[in-house]
């Protein structure tokens, strides 16, 4: 369906869990943050009942996070029910890679279409001291073993830092000249732990890569369900991709919507406003009743988002951690 400013909304991003194996300085406090109760997540059966009625209004594409998905069990059993509604055409997973070689085969025969596996520094120290005591080694293994799907679509995301060396993005950059799968390099979002670092643009990333790696030629096309723009570095076989949130605001095409794992179908990632389905699921509302909230939450999606704005005078911005929204 379309909303408000005519963008036509066809992708849901779901968060099957607010909890993670990894403590990244952005996402989450060190000592992490209080766990929703598992009597309080969606099950998965109340899930696909949402995506059901959802692609009634359009919703194509699932993207599958949040905290770490992969933590929560069985989660090939939900992937397999969403690849069974009629309407939806992709179901991919974000993740941090480190606990993704032991599920692929469960997920790939469940129907899974792509995966994004998280990695902001190719250096093993480093990547300790950002996850606060991951192993950069998992998420590699995680990353080789998707590789050999060929079905599989296989993104890395980066999101660049202050803190980090340069040489950092050439190096996570340089994964696609000999692999086919896409590196993307994502600026900070100024929320929750994320507002301490400060964002580094894309263009700045850009000009580094094209430095060592010469001018690229621009990806016409469509790839994914965002808003990267991907260009290709000469002798690549992979693209590199750049989500420029901050610096090229994308909200007029936006295509998106959020639910939680608590139920709620957020419109904006940085508003704290947001529809509570888990409340009309449990309440014994009806189908109509379901797609009619999810019909209005859906219009009234704000025209854009206003992180230059200052936080303290808007109370109605999104105050939780990442982990707790859903990445």
């Amino acid at each position: 369906m379309t909303d408000q400013y005519g963008r036509d909304i066809r992708y849901l991003r779901i968060s099957v869990t607010d909890r993670c194996n990894l403590r990244c300085i952005y996402c989450m406090p060190e000592e992490g943050v209080p766990c929703v109760s598992h009597s309080d997540i969606l099950t998965y059966d109340e899930i696909t009942r949402i995506c059901r009625i959802g692609t009634e209004l359009g919703i194509s594409r699932i993207k599958l996070t949040g905290g770490e998905p992969l933590v929560r069990r069985g989660l090939p059993d939900l992937l397999r029910m969403l690849k069974a509604l009629p309407g939806i055409e992709q179901v991919t997973l974000t993740t941090n890679g480190t606990l993704l070689k032991e599920n692929l085969g469960a997920l790939t025969d469940a129907g899974l279409d792509g995966v994004n596996i998280s990695i902001d520094t190719p250096d093993a120290a480093r990547y300790e001291q950002v996850t606060r005591g991951g192993k950069l080694s998992d998420a590699l293994v995680g990353l080789e073993a998707a590789l050999t799907y060929p079905a599989l679509t296989v993104r890395l995301n980066c999101v660049p830092m202050q803190e980090m060396p340069e040489e950092d993005y050439i190096r996570l950059a340089e994964l696609s000249r000999e692999k086919v799968m896409d590196v993307r390099f994502i600026e900070m979002m100024p929320l929750g732990q994320g507002k301490a670092f400060p964002a580094v643009r894309g263009e700045r990333v850009y000009r580094l890569l094209k430095e060592r790696f010469g001018e690229a030629g621009k990806c016409e096309g469509t790839f994914g369900n965002g808003p990267a723009v991907y260009v290709r570095f000469p002798g690549f076989a992979g693209k590199t991709g750049f989500i420029d949130a901050l610096s090229h605001q994308f909200c007029s095409a936006c295509n998106r919507v959020r639910l939680t794992s608590e139920g709620i179908l957020k419109p904006c990632l940085q508003y704290g406003t947001g529809t509570d389905l888990r409340l009309l699921l449990r309440s014994g509302a009806g189908d109509d009743e379901i797609k009619a909230a999810m019909e209005q939450t859906i219009y009234e999606k704000p025209a854009c988002h206003q992180f230059a704005k200052d936080r303290q005078e808007a109370a109605i911005f999104e105050t939780r951690d990442m982990s707790q929204i859903g990445g």
